[in-house]
């Protein structure tokens, strides 16, 4: 069994692309591995949130991973500043980091371009509290997207360089997690792309989005003036829709809609209205589930101490080792 970490960012909401990507496979790791799931409220500080946003934004972060099914007696699931640990590691990492390699990471750049009121040393410093993050459980596995794996790479050689500037072969060197298969994409409404929040609103389905607004959402969604003739392709915004079907949808409705485009006797408003019943059959009772954790402040606190516990019992074994490594001594 490997130890795997992966981070949450406590913003925005989650929405259908989530679910089926991370989420999904988060439930899948908790079962295979030692797996540690934190909310990253600490790496969320560089864009200066309002301390109620940020509170209100990990509390929605929680809620919606425990209604998902991530399950903290399987695994640990915490937020970032209740591990004091990783933030005096940050400190001690820094010191290993230099400013080259850190101005020349590509995160850093993009940054720089989209925040140029607000470029603090944070964001310079991002990747190393990113392999703290990691390196702190001794992970040897992280989930990573393309945009983060230039952060794992940089993860392995802080961990080398520190090996070697105290010599001794502590950390080890974490590899991308590979056990979940490729990851669900799902495509977004407008034809741009995957799901995400960033391309805006009217590419996303949330979850704890009304009723009313959804429906109107997905008969909004880009799809093609039709087919013409029995047998044309499916653009590319049709067949987004369709690939949203086989998420959410019965197979004999993806198969009835998908004869009637082969004939060209399909009715897009009636595809559409279709996918929004199935879609609300599958969001509802997940909503509702979000909805009850947001409430249940009991059990949010019960969950985010279960896993603090857990999560402070491997950092600050790490911690102590590290201390010692460095030559910490304390004279009383």
């Amino acid at each position: 069994m490997a130890r795997v970490v992966s981070g949450i960012r406590p913003t925005g909401k989650l929405h259908l692309g989530n679910y089926f990507g991370a989420v999904k496979n988060f439930l899948k790791m908790q079962e295979e591995h030692e797996c540690f799931f934190f909310i990253a409220d600490i790496h969320s500080l560089t864009t200066h949130p309002t301390p109620g946003d940020l509170h209100a934004n990990v509390h929605q972060v929680l809620a919606e991973h425990l209604a998902m099914g991530v399950d903290p007696d399987k695994c640990a699931l915490f937020v970032q500043s209740d591990v004091p640990a990783i933030s005096e590691l940050y400190t001690y990492m820094n010191m290993n980091a230099y400013m080259g390699e850190l101005e020349r990471s590509t995160s850093f750049k993009d940054k720089i371009r989209s925040q140029k009121e607000n470029v603090n040393a944070g964001l310079l410093t991002y990747p190393v509290l990113m392999a703290v993050d990691i390196l702190v459980h001794h992970a040897e596995m992280v989930p990573v997207g393309k945009d983060q794996q230039q952060h794992l790479e940089m993860t392995r050689t802080f961990a080398n360089r520190f090996n070697h500037m105290y010599g001794k072969d502590y950390f080890k060197e974490p590899q991308a997690y590979s056990g979940g298969g490729d990851l669900v994409k799902v495509p977004g409404l407008t034809a741009q792309g995957k799901m995400s929040k960033s391309s805006g609103d009217a590419d996303t389905i949330m979850f704890d989005e009304e009723e009313k607004g959804l429906r109107k959402k997905i008969m909004r969604a880009v799809t093609d003036n039709g087919p013409t003739e029995p047998g044309q392709p499916k653009s590319e915004g049709l067949q987004n829709l369709f690939d949203i079907m086989q998420l959410v949808s019965e197979p004999s409705t993806i198969a009835h809609f998908d004869a009637l485009h082969r004939e060209a006797t399909i009715r897009y408003g009636d595809l559409k209205k279709q996918l929004a019943e199935d879609v609300l059959t599958f969001v509802s009772p997940i909503r509702e589930k979000i909805e009850h954790y947001k409430k249940d402040t009991a059990a949010l606190a019960k969950a985010a101490k279960i896993g603090a516990e857990k999560a402070n019992e491997s950092a600050e074994k790490t911690l102590k080792e590290v201390r010692e490594l460095i030559g910490f001594r304390k004279f009383y």
